[in-house]
């Protein structure tokens, strides 16, 4: 069997490092993901006058934020510009966030809505980067999402450990909670009851800590699916397998893939364990609205599953696709058109007809790294393929075409 590592999680990394810089006593980060979006968010952070040492272990030791003497260039990455907006609203001064081309067609009035309730100050480009956040003193509030969003989410909690009193987030589907969980560790007074998430402030993080953050699953999904396809089965080790990011294993099965998991523990708050896969035949399937927020990253390697499905595969309710790093869902079905594949687009989803002759051609990433590994996935099977500006993989797996040579 082929043994497999996948670099640590972008999520947690993320999170690690930004609420680590709010922490009483330093936070020392183990397995820390260095890629192009995580290491823009310890760029943003040392602008913003936080201590970071890089010994292997990157610890990060908290002090009073200060204003920069520039942007905070956040580069690709959609989760740095929006928790930090969380973060910056509580703080008194001004800040500019700025990122590329991509991320700056980006929806982020979304995020500044709810922190403009709290009492924080916040323009954008018409409703798009740059963000110009003049924090201050902020109310709690009680939000109720208009799209299940982690990040969104995440920015208000962030904001609420400032405010004076019980800010209240409520969800109307499941999303990723590894903000939650990972305030919990550090001592913030945050409950969960159903889709409510309640966070008492102003409130103090201990820190002292070290995380070890686990492999990201949403990397691991391209190899899950890579073995599957190929049928050649792998073990994928420490894994992190949080239950709101996992649902493309729930969908998998039900369409007959045999996925096992080993050895579960919990790290710091979030589930670790190692991946088998054993093989299968695929039948197609109609994913669930509810499941979507638990496998968004993973949409567009399912569609590639899709292709290898005996039968009809829909997906509905995955409108947010859209603002990614690019349109994945006109992306997959653009490419996917010129090698063969019988698909076709809606407007939040799409339908794949397994089984269609497919056949190489050049395709293109859109400068999208999920775009780009799940085209290259499909290469395993087509070699003709080409994917162009490939080298986008670098924003989340650095080694990704190192380790697919593996299933080759």
């Amino acid at each position: 069997m082929i043994k497999i590592t996948v670099p640590a999680d972008k999520s947690i990394s993320h999170r690690a490092a930004i609420i680590g810089a709010i922490c009483k006593k330093p936070l020392r980060i183990r397995n820390y993901l260095r890629a192009g979006d995580t290491l823009s968010t310890l760029s943003c952070l040392k602008e913003l006058g936080i201590g970071i040492e890089d010994k292997g272990e990157i610890e990060i030791t908290s002090g009073e934020l200060k204003k920069p003497k520039a942007s905070l260039d956040c580069g690709n990455s959609g989760t740095t510009m929006r928790l930090l907006m969380g973060l910056l609203s509580a703080q008194p001064f001004e800040a500019t966030l700025t990122g590329d081309a991509s991320l700056s067609l980006r929806p982020m009035e979304r995020v500044a809505k709810p922190l403009k309730i709290m009492g924080a100050r916040i323009t954008t480009n018409k409703g798009r980067p740059p963000v110009t956040v003049i924090g201050g003193r902020l109310s709690p509030i009680s939000y109720e999402l208009p799209v299940p969003s982690a990040q969104i989410k995440s920015a208000i909690l962030l904001a609420g450990l400032f405010a004076e009193g019980k800010t209240i987030v409520i969800e109307p589907n499941i999303c990723r909670d590894h903000t939650e969980r990972m305030l919990e560790a550090l001592g913030a007074p945050i409950r969960k009851e159903g889709l409510k998430t309640e966070i008492e402030g102003p409130a103090d993080l201990l820190g002292g800590e070290t995380i070890t953050v686990p492999g990201d699953f949403s990397s691991a999904a391209f190899f899950i699916v890579a073995s599957i396809i190929a049928k050649k089965p792998i073990e994928i080790s420490n894994v992190g397998i949080n239950p709101t990011r996992t649902g493309l294993l729930d969908v998998l099965r039900k369409m007959g893939a045999e996925i096992e998991i080993r050895d579960e523990r919990c790290e710091f708050g979030e589930h670790v364990a190692d991946i088998i896969t054993k093989g299968g035949n695929l039948s197609g399937v109609e994913l669930k609205e509810d499941l979507v927020p638990l496998m968004i990253d993973e949409i567009p390697i399912l569609t590639i599953a899709a292709l290898f499905a005996d039968g009809r595969t829909t997906i509905k309710g995955a409108a947010e696709l859209r603002v990614k790093e690019s349109d994945r869902i006109k992306a997959m079905v653009n490419e996917l058109r010129k090698l063969g594949a019988d698909i076709e687009e809606l407007l939040d989803g799409m339908v794949i007809k397994g089984g269609a002759k497919l056949k190489g051609a050049e395709v293109s990433s859109y400068h999208d790294h999920r775009i780009a590994m799940s085209l290259s996935v499909l290469g395993l099977l087509l070699p003709d393929i080409k994917v162009i500006d490939s080298e986008c993989v670098n924003i989340s797996f650095p080694d990704f075409f190192q380790s697919l040579s593996f299933l080759k």
